[in-house]
């Protein structure tokens, strides 16, 4: 027998490669759900006798068909009001989100889950694992206690490095949970942009627009529990007990060990002293928060849609579109990703052809964390401009910092501007997690509310009179057709021919990414 060296190396060669692609595979399978638990929002009747219920029900009884608003643009009341409707809740935690950090805020309210828990109150906590990097022990501990349960949405079977998930099962890796909202007692529920993480709770001070979220109640926290309880038993959320490895039951004491550290440290008083100072939900237990009660409607996607197993109806995009009809005079929209496509530049172009006046705040390239997304966004921006669109993009006003890792290759993070909210004839407003791009309509999941509210429209169309022009660059156009930016100073009009803050490579990459044919994903 001859010994042929080449033909050797070249079975081996495949033998290897087909081996690689069997441990690939099996990387990308998925456990069965059979025998998953079974459970739904706290009854009505039941909610309505907690201590939020029962504060709460004779304004709700005073305003039938109506729900309670209040506004949170402060990071740190954001943050407090978290923790303090934790507190407050006697039966059921309901919480959803995208991006859940271990850092000192997603620490403390960590904790304060495990607190309530400890208190009798049954927490389910469904959180996208895409945005979960580093807390694998820390969820398998929670979820160790009798009176929680977690599940990760679209899980990533390997958890080191978890982008392989992106290489052997895209198609499902590439959809994401971006709906995010925390609900106690199916009484009281905070909707919105934020994620959980130090960034999105105040560690940009002074931004501009940084991000919004709104505490609602009354008939629309029905709405979102029963919304939570599709997600809760959809295809897609699996116990974390099928995907996480399992911790000593002493895991549980290290948590709150960690969280009492936390606590400790200098960084922290900021923080518990927001918790001492927030009297917003002492308040509304009294029954005299000072609620803006107005028709709210809640906009969901279907949680098939994380499967990619849904129609267009089950959009939250159609969702909109039959709720907000056709603006009349203006829009105003606040969008950190901004990606309107050639459909999108066609329908504001039309927008402003029927006489609405449409203005647009977006990230600049300086204050993006996402090159790509702004590549997506830079390449419609003079056919927005010569349809009359006017842009703004928010200056980053602090030191560049680290990316979020546990954003994903294509998620979001905490750039400057993060909120996601625009008004419609000053009379209705949409605030949630929705991004104005091709990711938030097709492929991910999200969440929020249209409402109607002349209050809330005149504050973001005072802020665009205002606020953004002498905080944002204006985008326009020259004699030539070429961009050109505006910011004013204390000085004056400062204008630059090209992206302001940035140079000649970064510039460079963008004007690459933007003929590459990713607009889809982004």
């Amino acid at each position: 027998m001859t010994f042929n060296a080449n033909a050797t190396c070249r079975r081996v060669h495949i033998l290897v490669c087909l081996l690689c692609a069997v441990v690939l595979t099996g990387c990308g399978t998925l456990p069965s759900l059979e025998g998953r638990t079974r459970s739904s929002a706290l009854d009505i009747s039941a909610a309505r006798a907690t201590a939020l219920g029962q504060a709460i029900a004779p304004q709700a009884d005073a305003h039938p068909g109506k729900s309670g608003i209040w506004p949170l643009p402060r990071a740190r009341d954001a943050f407090a009001i978290r923790a303090l409707l934790a507190q407050a809740a006697q039966r059921t935690l309901d919480v959803q989100y995208y991006i859940w950090h271990g850092d000192l805020t997603g620490t403390l309210l960590l904790e304060a889950l495990h607190n309530a828990a400890d208190r009798g109150v049954r927490v389910r906590l469904l959180l996208d694992d895409n945005g979960t990097s580093g807390l694998d022990a820390e969820l398998m501990a929670l979820e160790s206690h009798p009176n929680i349960e977690v599940r990760l949405f679209n899980p990533f079977m390997t958890r080191s490095p978890k982008w392989l998930g992106y290489i052997t099962d895209f198609s499902r890796a590439n959809r994401r949970m971006h709906n995010k909202s925390f609900t106690a007692d199916n009484q009281a529920t905070i909707i919105g942009g934020r994620n959980i993480g130090d960034e999105y709770f105040g560690a940009a001070e002074g931004v501009l627009f940084e991000d919004l979220d709104v505490l609602a109640v009354g008939p629309v926290v029905n709405d979102v529990s029963t919304d939570f309880d599709r997600y809760w038993a959809s295809e897609s959320a699996y116990p974390v007990g099928l995907v996480l490895p399992a911790v000593s039951p002493a895991q549980i004491d290290a948590l709150s060990a960690k969280a009492a550290d936390v606590e400790r440290d200098s960084k922290a008083q900021a923080y518990l002293g927001a918790l001492r100072e927030m009297t917003s939900i002492q308040t509304l237990l009294r029954g005299e928060l000072d609620l803006e009660w107005t028709t709210t409607r809640m906009v969901s996607d279907d949680p098939a849609k994380g499967l990619k197993a849904i129609g267009k109806r089950g959009l939250l995009i159609y969702q909109l579109g039959d709720i907000l009809g056709a603006p009349t005079r203006d829009v105003e929209l606040v969008s950190p990703y901004f990606v309107p496509m050639a459909a999108g530049v066609d329908m504001f172009s039309e927008l402003v052809a029927r006489g609405v006046k449409v203005r647009v705040l977006t990230n600049a390239l300086e204050s993006s964390d996402v090159a790509a997304v702004h590549a997506g966004y830079a390449k419609r921006r003079k056919p927005l401009l010569e349809a009359g669109v006017i842009l703004y993009e928010t200056r980053r006003t602090m030191p560049e910092g680290k990316r979020n890792e546990s954003a994903g290759p294509f998620g979001s993070s905490g750039s400057s501007l993060h909120a996601k909210t625009f008004s419609v004839d000053g009379s209705r407003v949409f605030i949630g997690s929705f991004n104005f791009d091709p990711r938030s309509a097709n492929l991910n999941t999200e969440l929020g509310f249209v409402i109607d509210s002349p209050t809330l429209a005149r504050a973001i169309e005072t802020a665009f009179d205002t606020t953004v022009p002498a905080s944002a660059y204006q985008v326009l156009l020259d004699e030539a057709g070429k961009l050109y930016w505006i910011e004013q100073t204390g000085n004056g009009t400062v204008r630059y021919d090209t992206e302001p803050g940035v140079g000649f490579w970064k510039r460079a990459g963008v004007s690459f990414l933007s003929l590459l044919p990713i607009e889809w994903m982004l």
